[in-house]
């Protein structure tokens, strides 16, 4: 162990309430299917918005997120962000800025969106760990990418999000002992630019070049890093398909019970953050001194082993991926699911086309939308949104300062439910929302049915997109049920 430790402070996933039983894909197609269900992200959701939740969860768990020692300043913040993903709801134009303004960091934060590989999260982590100048970084990694119906690929695929707070000091829960990556050029699984779904190549030819990459790769690992196969608590691996994991395994020799879960039936494939989810699974699990071996191949394979110190019994504010997985969901029929994903053509809404969001409205008012800014009367301490020159209690006029909602514990007032509304999954709820302390927003409720919502129930706000038109994609945040308590006795100790 060196002196100043490094590796992850704070970790999080981050799992869409939806999921799709695979029978359903079985029942539409007749077809034979993998057994369990498989996450979808909301028809409100994509990868910025997965990430961003995701992140919330990792910074809360330090008592970050609505605090300014997360500002950056003077290194005590955050000094760099990684972004990867290989669904960014844009060809060109970067998502970091988006996130940074949802996550209310520092403008001055270093960005970087890695994307075009699976390898893009763990290559991600690899150099948020070797950031030598930079106390603290924010890896985070999301996608939400699609089979072509009735394939494998769409039953493997799952969507879903990670995120992992890196830096030094006794706080680390999980300290890098080291790390290597290996390219090696290989057509297995790719999507083009004009491609809507993941391909893959025969499988048995995938399956060759998978053994050959992971075992030199690991053969160069060992030789740089010593280590013995039974010093390994959990190994992590995360290649294409249902089984190799399985095989690759025994040929590393590791035993069954050292293999992490690939989560297939619960999640399944969620791309670049799918080792990175089973490493929070492992995680969520581990005792100090326990060795975790995280293994992600893609053109290449990236290796990385994390070492658990005592600071993971010290957790706080963290809701497990378990935990999560056993919430109350929403279980889709293969209709939704296709109507969601943009694959079935139904009657449009028999309303005006939405138009173009305006570029110069939304760069005005980005603070206020993305941060969810509102302002606070300096006269009387009422709270406002959206902000306000005059105050709606003692009209003071500019006697206001910022506040931010987020973070901020919030009720029902009341709410309504449109049966009209163009809606991609009606009946549309909209509520009023009560925050404590004062101020009251009136927003989407996503995430839950029309008979789940009662005047005084307890709400948070989420990322989310509002709508994309004209090619732009339009963010705001609306009210979610709050289903999930922050942590756990056994959390809070560190235990399994």
């Amino acid at each position: 162990m060196s002196a100043q430790k490094k590796g992850i402070l704070a970790y999080s996933a981050y799992i869409p309430a939806h999921r799709l039983n695979r029978k359903q894909i079985a029942e539409y197609f007749k077809i034979p299917v993998m057994p369990g269900e498989r996450t979808v992200a909301g028809y409100d959701e994509d990868s910025v918005t997965m990430g961003v939740e995701a992140a919330r969860s990792c910074l809360q768990q330090l008592g970050e997120e609505n605090d300014e020692r997360h500002k950056g300043e003077a290194g005590i913040g955050i000094g760099m962000t990684f972004f990867a993903t290989t669904s960014s709801p844009y060809r060109e134009k970067q998502s970091i800025p988006t996130i940074i303004e949802a996550l209310d960091l520092s403008k001055q934060t270093q960005g970087l969106e890695v994307t075009s590989s699976l390898r893009a999260g763990t290559s991600a982590m690899i150099q948020a760990n070797h950031q030598a100048h930079i106390q603290r970084s924010l890896v985070i990694a999301a996608d939400k990418r699609m089979g072509g119906p009735s394939g494998l690929n769409e039953q493997l695929i799952g969507d879903g999000a990670t995120a992992f707070l890196v830096g030094e000091g006794d706080q680390v829960v999980a300290e890098l002992v080291g790390s290597i990556s290996v390219q090696a050029e290989s057509i297995g699984q790719w999507r083009s630019g004009d491609d809507s779904f993941v391909q893959s190549w025969e499988e048995r030819f995938q399956a060759k070049v998978i053994d050959e990459t992971v075992l030199q790769g690991m053969k160069q690992f060992v030789q740089r890093y010593p280590f013995k196969a039974e010093d390994i608590t959990k190994v992590i691996i995360s290649v294409p398909g249902a089984k190799q994991h399985l095989s690759l395994a025994a040929k590393l020799g590791f035993t069954q019970e050292q293999l992490q879960d690939p989560l297939l039936a619960q999640v399944g494939n969620s791309g670049v953050a799918h080792s990175l989810m089973m490493f929070v699974a492992a995680l969520d699990a581990a005792k100090p001194k326990d060795k975790l071996l995280l293994i992600q191949y893609s053109e290449g394979i990236d290796v990385l082993l994390f070492e658990v110190t005592d600071a993971i019994l010290n957790r706080k504010h963290h809701t497990s991926l378990q935990a999560q997985l056993e919430q109350e969901r929403h279980q889709l029929s293969y209709g939704e699911y296709i109507k969601w994903q943009g694959l079935l053509t139904t009657e449009p809404p028999r309303r005006p086309e939405v138009k173009r969001p305006s570029v110069p409205a939304m760069y005005r008012n980005y603070r206020q939308n993305l941060g969810l800014y509102g302002s606070k009367c300096t006269s009387c301490g009422t709270p406002q949104f959206p902000k306000q020159r005059i105050c709606v209690q003692c009209q003071s006029k500019d006697q206001m300062e910022e506040v931010r909602f987020v973070g901020k514990k919030a009720t029902i007032a009341t709410y309504t439910i449109d049966y009209l509304a163009a809606s991609q999954s009606p009946p549309a709820i909209v509520g009023v929302v009560d925050f404590e302390g004062g101020g009251r927003i009136m927003c989407e409720l996503t995430d839950c049915k029309p008979h789940e919502v009662y005047m005084g129930m307890q709400v948070e706000m989420n990322f989310r997109k509002l709508y994309t038109a004209g090619g732009i994609h339009n963010y705001f945040w609306k009210a979610k049920p709050l289903r999930i308590k922050e942590s756990t006795e056994s959390q809070e100790q560190g235990g399994a």
